[in-house]
Order: C-alpha cells, then structure tokens, then sequence
C-alpha cells in the first residue's frame, strides 16, 4: 500500500473494512475482536499505530517484530481462537512513523474468539448473541441457495395452479414465441427449476422457491412462519401509519398487492421520452416491488418493509449479502440472491435482466423527484429514493420575464423546452403555457408535436420577426 491510499484511508476513517488501533507496545484485545470480526465478514485491514481518528503515532520499530509474533500466535491459539485466522502483514513508513497493516481476508468459516463470535457492523465489532444473527452468518458463509430446498411432501395441491393461465399469458406478452404456451403444467414448472431432484441428497419434489412462488398462504406460513412484507405510509402519523398493508400471499400476488399499494399513494407525473410518455413513478416502484421479494433471504425472521413517508420510498429486507456498503453504479457487480425466483419474474416481465433494477431507479429517481437512490447491502438491504420533487430557492421565477429567460436556458441545454421542464423547475403549469405562448408570439421559439408531446425549438435569428414595442 501506497502512501497516496494510506492517506485516503486516514481521512476517511474507520469503516465495515478499516480500523484504527494504537496499539502501543502490545496488540489489545480489541485487536483480536477486530480480527475476528474481519474473518467472519468481508474481511478488512486494521493499521496498528493509528489513533481512532485517523492521526498517526506509529509503532517503534524495534517493537514491530514482537507485536507481529504475539499476534499470530494468538491467532493460532486453539484455546482461544477456533478455528485459526489466516492473515497478512504489512510495514507502511508514513512521514517517519511505522504502521503496521493486518490484512485480514475473508473467512469461509465461523471464527470464534474467546468463545464469542464477533461480526462487523459498520465500524463495530460486535457479539453475534441470537440464533437469527449466527444463521445468516452461516447462510452467507455456505453460499447456499435457500430457495432451492427440496420440499418432498409439497404436493401439487399446495399450489396455486390455477394462477398458471394467467402466468403463461404474462410470459407470451414479453415473448410472443414464449415455450411455455405449449407445454403443460407439470413441464413449465420443471422448465422453471420449481419441481426436480436434488442430486446433492436425491430428493425429489417442489423446492421453496415452487412454494413462495405459487403457493397457498396457509402453506407459505407454515414453510416459512416470518414471511410477510409489511407497507406503510407514514405522512400524518410518524409514530403509526395513515395506511397500512401486511401481505402475506405468494410472490406473484404479493407484487400485485404492493405495487397496487405504493401507486396509490405516489403520484404519477408526466415524462416523455421521445414522444413516448413514460411513467417514472411505475417504473421506480415495479423495481424497488421486485427487488424487494426476489432478493430476500428467506430463511431469516425479519419481515420486509415497504414505507411511503412524503420525502422517501424506502424498502428494507433481509439479505445474504456479499459485501456490505453503498452500491456505486460505475463499480456495481450483480450476484443473484436467489436464481430461480429471480429468472420466473424475469420470464413474466415483472423483473428485467440482473441489474437492470438498479439502473433504472439512477435513470428514472431524478426524473422523477429531482434526486439520487441510495442502495446499501449488508445483512439488511435498503433502498431509499426520493419521491418529494426538490424544492426551489424562495426566489424561483414567477413573472414572465423570468420564465422565458429559464426557459431559454433550457433550450440552450438540450435543444427544445417542453411544458413538463419548466413544470420540473417549479413553475407552475399556466404560468409555464403563457410563458411559452409569450415567445412563440415573439419569435424567439417555434412549437413543433401537438397535445403533451408538444415540444419547442428555438428559431434562427434571421427567422425571428421584429420585437413588438
């Protein structure tokens, strides 16, 4: 490690994957917490020398050596760290002081440390104390898929096979040459990984995924008791709700359910692209709807969420995460959560291609409200995107002089103005027709399109009659 990243990595501060320790003249026992924690999660680097926030006071040199030596030894200790930590060492001279750096990596067992687990939790190390916790930490651990669990006493009754009828109807309406309109029922749901054998155990039968899909929602509860996605808006009353959903049905009328829910109560604004209208608001919720039942880790008891708070939309639900942190769109690398769920929706047209999710609530959240997403992995995933378009300073344009001088702004931007722009810039929609109206009659623009397609483009300058006295 460079000077340059050390320097970063000092500024930023402590992290999920970075930490500070003084140390002295021997690692402490929060080192060891540390190292724990990093071997159970993502892994991480802790700078021995460092103070917790961020200022360098360095390792003798003549001590480095022996702190090292202690460290693996402990490490390596099976009375107190079972299994071993598998690390690295690295001598970092900053400005004249010597950092050590432990590189940790990440473990595919569960470490224990003094007989209590540790795990990450944003700059934390912290005990891992209920059932709930230790299983998604095997889960994430194993890279077992949850949803392919073979259920041999599902049987096909415990299904909703009559939702098939319309399930190939949605499959044809993406794909006209769907193969599902020609096979029967038994054939589509081996087609779609739902019925089949393990060949790991050689059980044959429904897996979950079958269950969550179409099953009935007594079976559903019975096969996984902590399933439910819970909807609120939450405008008058933060401490309760104004209106509430708990959905509890399979996957396909759940989608239904929530997406009814959150377009009730979102508004659906005008946005073309090209001449096509658009509606962001249903784009944005048919993502955040999809992401939030097809990327859940099945197995854990905490309920999703869906809350409409005037400012957000934000979805909450458990995870079997690979990393933990911000998505960044340019550094974004999809890894599905659960394949075969994922790939059914995909197939219905409720879901597109993996990662297209995430693209489109970049694309269509500004639009729609004038601000980013914001998506964090970790045990729990959040997406949060703005649905209060951005407020204006006091002094936004009202008179008419101002409009044409902001709408000309536009024109130079992106070539033509629409009604919807100066609607996005805070003008309202009269005021936004007569200011418009106000320079065609001048000259200075000339309206092409007819009805809301209604775009305006600027004349040439030789085009341009002269300005009425």
């Amino acid at each position: 490690m460079d000077t340059t990243e050390l320097t970063s990595h000092l500024s930023l501060g402590e992290t999920p994957s970075i930490e500070f320790k003084r140390c002295g003249n021997a690692p402490g026992a929060d080192t060891f917490e540390t190292i724990c924690s990093f071997a159970n999660g993502f892994g991480g680097s802790i700078f021995l020398g460092v103070e917790d926030d961020g200022g360098v006071v360095g390792i003798p040199h003549e001590k480095a050596a022996a702190i090292k030596r202690n460290i693996v030894n402990v490490v390596n200790n099976a009375n107190v760290f079972e299994p071993p930590v598998i690390l690295e060492f690295e001598d970092i001279d900053f400005e004249g002081a010597n950092i050590i750096r432990i590189w940790v990596p990440s473990s595919p067992s569960i470490h224990s440390y003094k007989k209590k687990v540790y795990e990450r939790i944003e700059d934390a190390d912290i005990v891992v104390r209920t059932e709930s916790q230790l299983t998604e930490l095997c889960l994430r651990k194993q890279g077992v898929y949850t949803e392919q669990r073979v259920l041999p006493y599902v049987e096909a009754s415990d299904l909703r096979l009559d939702m098939l009828p319309a399930i190939r109807a949605m499959a044809l309406g993406k794909r006209r040459d769907h193969p599902w309109q020609k096979m029967t029922d038994e054939e589509l749901l081996r087609s779609a990984g739902l019925l089949g054998k393990n060949y790991a155990t050689n059980e044959r039968g429904f897996n979950l995924a079958a269950v969550l899909l179409l099953g009935k929602t007594d079976v559903i509860r019975s096969l996984c008791p902590a399933y439910k996605t819970d909807a609120l808006l939450q405008i008058d009353d933060k401490d309760r709700y104004d209106d509430r959903i708990t959905v509890r049905e399979n996957l396909i009328e759940a989608y239904d359910l929530l997406f009814d829910f959150c377009a009730k109560h979102l508004p659906d604004r005008f946005h073309l692209e090209g001449t096509v209208a658009v509606s962001p608001r249903d784009i944005i919720v048919r993502e955040v709807v999809s992401n939030t039942l097809v990327h859940r880790e099945f197995s854990s008891p905490l309920p999703a969420r869906l809350v409409i708070d005037g400012n957000d939309l934000r979805a909450e639900n458990a995870s079997r995460a690979i990393f933990r942190g911000p998505i960044v769109l340019s550094e974004f690398n999809p890894v599905p959560k659960n394949p075969l769920i994922a790939s059914f929706f995909n197939q219905i047209g409720l879901a597109e291609e993996l990662g297209s999710g995430t693209r489109n609530l970049h694309k269509y959240a500004p639009i729609y409200a004038g601000g980013a997403p914001a998506l964090e992995e970790g045990s729990v995933f959040r997406t949060t995107v703005p649905i209060r378009k951005r407020e204006l300073p006091e002094t936004r344009p009202t008179q008419l002089a101002d409009v044409a001088a902001l709408t000309m702004e536009i024109v130079a931007e992106k070539g033509w103005v629409g009604v919807s722009d100066l609607e996005s810039r805070g003008i309202a929609r009269r005021t936004a027709q007569r200011g418009l109206a106000e320079l065609v009659e001048q000259g200075s623009l000339h309206p092409e399109g007819k009805g809301r397609s209604r775009k305006y483009v600027e004349k040439p300058t030789d085009a341009r009659p002269p300005a009425r006295s």
